[in-house]
């Protein structure tokens, strides 16, 4: 309906951060703005790893592809990520990933003169970037949403609502009940629909906080981007109106 804005003011409510694991309750917004936020954090926020290995000499009992496989698990500090540029996007080297641009270099020399087995960790990666290092602590990376649950609505005009919506077990044990007792349909649940309990975790490549706010710039980039296009689509139509009067 012309005239009429969907705008809407999300909010933010923060319950706990650390710089590993951070949980927050996103309000006042819907499942489309929760689910596009859910998926940047997933998919789209940028880390460092390492995708290309050049081995001079491997005299180990592992091959060549094993070693390089396992260098590219090594999780990264990636704090620089964002203002760094893609490989394949990168003008100043042609896309092949060897620039200061879009590329770090870390060196790996570990030579065993003795009878004992050696144990080659990410410590011994030597990086050309102090800010690029390798994270001690590997976890699982992990960004998932839920929606919070309001209030059992009784027929009666009794509201009770959830304080805590992740203190309360919703098991259909109430529903249940009620038709235990002959009463079915007495007890409603619904979801509250705009408010969403995000759990983020990181492999420490980047704080969890700041996954949140990358994921959050790069979700108002793409923003920005449909404005643009949307823009550029009425410019030409008006163009294309323009011409066709001349005609």
């Amino acid at each position: 309906m012309e005239g009429v804005s969907y705008q809407r003011f999300p909010k933010v409510k923060i319950r706990e951060m650390k710089d590993d694991y951070m949980k927050f309750e996103l309000r006042e917004t819907d499942a489309s703005m929760a689910n596009a936020l859910r998926r940047v954090m997933i998919a789209e926020v940028p880390t460092i790893a390492i995708d290309l290995v050049e081995i001079e000499a491997n005299s180990s009992v592992l091959n060549d592809e094993f070693i390089a496989h396992r260098l590219g698990l090594i999780p990264l500090v990636s704090d620089d990520a964002m203002g760094m540029r893609f490989s394949r996007d990168c003008d100043a080297c042609d896309g092949d990933g060897q620039c200061e641009y879009c590329s770090v270099e870390f060196h790996l020399n570990v030579r065993c003169d003795s009878d004992q087995t050696l144990d080659v960790t990410s410590n011994d990666l030597r990086s050309t970037e102090p800010r690029v290092i390798p994270v001690d602590v590997a976890a699982r990376s992990l960004a998932s949403e839920s929606g919070g649950f309001d209030s059992p609505d009784q027929r009666l005009d009794l509201t009770v609502r959830v304080v805590d919506p992740e203190a309360y077990t919703y098991d259909e044990e109430v529903i249940k009940k009620a038709e235990a007792m002959g009463k079915p349909g007495l007890v409603e649940i619904y979801a509250k629909e705009d408010s969403f309990i995000f759990t983020v975790e990181s492999t420490g490549a980047i704080k969890s906080y700041q996954m949140v706010i990358n994921a959050i710039e790069i979700l108002k980039q793409k923003l920005d981007a449909v404005r643009l296009q949307d823009t550029v689509d009425a410019d030409i139509g008006e163009l294309t109106q323009h011409l066709g009067r001349g005609l």
